[in-house]
């Protein structure tokens, strides 16, 4: 199941496009069916999270936390993406952009680290690729 929830009240988010996001994304790398949940937060909520998992006691603008496990239940867990809302907002005035196309950059950020992708080792690329084939 793939499921998008916010848990911020500042700015609206339309949650089934970031579903469908998903879901394209999983169709891409042929993934069975995962259980993928994406989180919009704000940034206390973020801070507290990049705190105690990362030890940086500041926002971010989005944090993954891969699980690649297939539990009991027979379901696959692929993982968790939190993305601040309000961190992501400030970056897309200074990209230029739309605070919706931020968060699908976010959200395919997230979705990689999930896969296993990292910083320096193809993740760029990766990256590049997704949003020239799925924003072109």
């Amino acid at each position: 199941m793939i499921e998008a929830l916010n848990r911020q009240k500042t700015f609206p988010i339309d949650l089934d496009r970031f579903e469908r996001l998903l879901k394209r994304l999983v169709r891409r790398y042929e993934l069975n069916r995962p259980e993928v949940v994406l989180a919009f937060v704000d940034d206390p909520e973020i801070r507290e999270l990049n705190r105690k998992f990362r030890k940086k006691d500041k926002p971010t603008d989005v944090l993954s936390f891969p699980l690649n496990e297939r539990a009991a239940d027979g379901k696959f867990y692929l993982g968790d993406i939190i993305i601040s809302v309000a961190t992501a907002s400030l970056q897309a005035a200074d990209l230029g952009h739309s605070l919706e196309r931020e968060l699908e950059y976010l959200t395919i950020h997230g979705f990689l680290h999930l896969l296993g992708f990292e910083h320096g080792r193809g993740h760029e690329a990766e990256e590049e690729k997704i949003r020239q084939a799925l924003f072109s």
